[in-house]
């Protein structure tokens, strides 16, 4: 299992625009096959700037979504809002041994 984090900076006042669109996407996002955890985030001093969260099973199931036309609707409707590159990460989990 891995994590994909992707930092979204957004134009301030089209961040509840990209919350809908969230809301309507996130269900299908999470039941996509390998997703096995989906989270969004908000810093705290920077409303505009969100990060989502998403736990995959193997890069296959990553890819298979990215090629999708669930990504790819939800993408498009999605980088409308930007006011910055997006970034993204992916990482594994690291589990420290007492």
């Amino acid at each position: 299992m891995f994590i994909r984090i992707v930092k979204m900076e957004f134009v301030p006042e089209k961040v509840p625009d990209f919350l809908a669109v969230f809301a309507e996407a996130a269900p299908q996002i999470r039941n996509f096959p390998g997703c096995e955890r989906l989270e969004l985030l908000q810093d705290r001093l920077h409303p505009n700037v969100l990060f989502t969260y998403s736990y995959w099973d193997h890069s296959d199931s990553l890819e298979a979504y990215r090629k999708s036309d669930l990504f790819l609707s939800t993408w498009a409707r999605t980088k409308i809002h930007f006011c910055a590159a997006p970034q993204a990460w992916s990482v594994n989990q690291h589990t420290v041994l007492p």
